[in-house]
């Protein structure tokens, strides 16, 4: 299968401090690729190679076909971008940084700086200087930047930063009609599950530096990751009962005596058999589905570093 993006052992190393190794990406034409991890777990690396504003220290990104190097001017010219906050002219208005971003790339079509306006809600301000925006309009007047020529792929990385949850949704449903009726290409980084998992065709998984995983959204849904899910007094003695009474492997100890069984073999009456003849005493107990959060859980081994919500 041939690729919009790839890259191949990616990795990135400052100061002798390795932040990415051995990424690897795989964007098909068309999808929205959710690049999800915490804060630190090297979204913003990756994207800053994919963008040419870091070299890699090892490792290659191929772009429409084409392997990226230094010189690749015409292939970044069919990329929309934000990286980290969005920077602009703060005394001109907002039209006028379009505008300029437009001649900067040789884009000229009339009404297009109207249109990305009004597709961010900018147009009143579309005057202002910049510099009284908001946050969450600069964070849109990004956007609009960034979707402002008509780009064949968008590099977003967490492009709803600042936003209310109102501005949030509308970004979602702008990102899903550009994929779904323009045909472009969507890899955006979030460290929020909720945005990755309501938008995104596939999934890619990163954590302290390294890719866990590359995942269709479907495949997870039809994965069947039922589980069973109960509370107990005695986590540890309980653990021990489900490995060495049970034979089972496939669960996990969470916070508060709740442990989760991934283990289809076995049934609650089972569970509930073998706790009471070892006296572990269950306070609750269920059947669940397995959502995204409880997938990105599983790969990582629970929250390090920031929250992922």
């Amino acid at each position: 299968m041939s690729y919009i993006l790839q890259t191949s052992r990616l990795t990135k190393t400052i100061g002798g401090k390795e932040l990415v190794r051995d990424v690897e990406l795989h964007v098909k034409k068309g999808e929205i690729y959710g690049f999800l991890g915490s804060n630190g777990a090297g979204k913003t690396t990756v994207m800053k190679m994919i963008m040419n504003l870091w070299k890699p220290t090892m490792g290659s990104i191929t772009l429409f076909g084409k392997l990226l190097t230094p010189q690749s001017y015409e292939v970044m010219r069919r990329i929309g971008s934000i990286i980290e906050f969005p920077t602009f002219y703060e005394h001109m208005t907002g039209y006028d940084n379009l505008r300029m971003h437009c001649e900067y790339m040789g884009f000229y079509q009339h009404g297009s700086v109207e249109k990305a306006l009004e597709m961010l809600d900018l147009s009143a301000a579309a005057e202002t200087p910049v510099k009284n925006y908001s946050l969450g309009m600069k964070e849109r007047l990004g956007i609009a930047r960034a979707i402002l020529c008509k780009s064949e792929l968008l590099i977003l990385d967490e492009p709803t930063n600042g936003l209310d949850p109102a501005g949030m949704k509308q970004i979602r449903e702008l990102l899903r009609m550009l994929s779904a009726e323009q045909g472009t290409t969507i890899v955006v980084s979030s460290h929020i599950l909720s945005e990755i998992e309501s938008m995104a065709d596939t999934i890619g998984i990163i954590h302290q530096g390294r890719m866990k995983k590359e995942i269709g959204l479907k495949e997870i849904e039809e994965m069947s990751l039922a589980y069973i899910e109960l509370a107990v007094e005695n986590p540890e003695r309980a653990a021990y009962v489900l490995a060495d009474k049970l034979g089972l492997a496939n669960f996990k100890v969470i916070d508060g005596g709740v442990i989760r069984i991934y283990d289809n073999r076995v049934t609650t009456e089972q569970i509930v058999k073998a706790f009471a003849s070892n006296e572990v005493a269950v306070t609750s107990l269920g059947r669940k589905a397995e959502t995204l959060e409880d997938y990105f859980l599983k790969l990582t081994g629970g929250r390090t570093g920031e929250e992922i919500l």
